[in-house]
């Protein structure tokens, strides 16, 4: 019997890539381990509960490759519900074509290249050198570990300059501070606190409720993450986070705060990405009205599917911009007069 990942970091954080394309067997194991932190195993008639007290640190890629401004969140997150409301915080990290900042990265990528291989130009002399480095700093290192109080030492040794003169962790100081935040300190919840949590929450889940009755009168789609007991429970372990890294014993309003703001800058900004659509959809009303005539009298009502691009580029050639025709083709999606196929690729009028 081996333990899997999750069982592994316990204690510690696991980090998943391609979160979307995980089996429908681990994704029933990994509501256990985030609800729980237990993974229950019975195989070959062993009948056990592994610990999983793990952090999780996931990412995800969206359904088409890249995330669509003009779908719904809902349609662009293909994960279910009830793991999304397990993670305290959701981001949703999008490409925005912008030429600075795709400069800025060009500049970042190059410059990593181009040291990299300066540094590998004249390297060809020096690899016994660095074979004696390397094994002097491993035995270094045994000698350290060998002398946890020396270790010790130097570990204080750097807290204090850092706090006195300024300064940079090391690693072995920081991986400390991080261990003592996390298994000595128990922050609790001041009375003034927890006013704040719980009136900000029901204002949260008031604003949700208002908008899931807006969108279901207007025919739209709901919250892709629920907000529900989860995500209080979410908001209490991030301020208490908070108060461990100032090493306080009590959480205070501005700890709820900070907290409220990053749950609002992450997982609520996620949930509000379909009135952003919305108001990219509402721009440019009368070329998008000519471009809807356009594909009335063009497609026939019940007809066969038809080619998305190929339709964007015979408006294109009437002289229509290609992006304001596919904000016609999507609205009229969300009205229910073209369907689409095959992820989008085809298009049917259907009234």
């Amino acid at each position: 019997l081996e333990g899997g990942a999750m069982v592994l970091a316990d204690g510690g954080v696991v980090c998943i890539d391609e979160f979307d394309k995980m089996r429908s067997s681990d994704r029933v194991a990994i509501h256990e381990a985030m609800e729980q932190q237990t993974i229950s195993v019975a195989k070959a008639g062993i009948t056990t509960v592994l610990n999983s007290r793990t952090s999780v640190l996931a990412a995800a890629n969206p359904v088409f490759g890249r995330y669509d401004d003009l779908k719904s969140a809902e349609e662009n997150i293909d994960l279910m519900s009830t793991i999304l409301s397990r993670f305290d915080l959701i981001f949703l990290v999008r490409d925005i074509r912008d030429e600075v900042r795709d400069r800025e990265i060009c500049k970042h990528v190059m410059g990593v290249h181009m040291t990299s291989n300066s540094e590998g130009a004249g390297r060809g002399d020096a690899i016994a050198g660095d074979v004696i480095t390397d094994w002097d700093a491993t035995v270094n290192d045994t000698r350290d570990d060998a002398n946890p109080t020396a270790k010790a030492e130097a570990i204080a040794q750097n807290a204090l300059t850092v706090a006195r003169e300024g300064g940079t962790l090391d690693v072995n100081t920081l991986k400390k501070y991080i261990y003592y935040c996390r298994t000595k300190c128990r922050p609790a919840l001041t009375q003034e606190a927890g006013d704040v949590l719980a009136s900000s929450y029901v204002t949260i889940r008031d604003n949700v409720r208002q908008r899931s009755r807006a969108a279901r009168n207007g025919g739209d789609d709901q919250s892709v993450i629920p907000i529900t007991v989860r995500q209080l429970e979410a908001l209490v372990r991030l301020s208490e986070s908070l108060a461990k890294m100032r090493l306080d014993l009590e959480v205070h309003a501005q700890d709820v705060a900070e907290a409220l703001r990053l749950f609002k800058v992450s997982t609520m900004a996620a949930n509000a990405a379909d009135e952003g659509r919305m108001d990219s959809l509402a721009g440019g009303g009368d070329e998008i009205m000519r471009v809807e005539g356009f594909l009335t009298s063009r497609l026939i009502v019940g007809g066969t599917m038809v080619n998305k691009q190929r339709i964007v580029e015979e408006c294109t050639s009437r002289g229509f911009d290609a992006n304001v025709a596919k904000k016609a083709i999507a609205i009229m999606v969300m009205r229910g007069e073209l369907q689409e196929r095959n992820h989008g690729r085809l298009i049917k009028r259907i009234k």
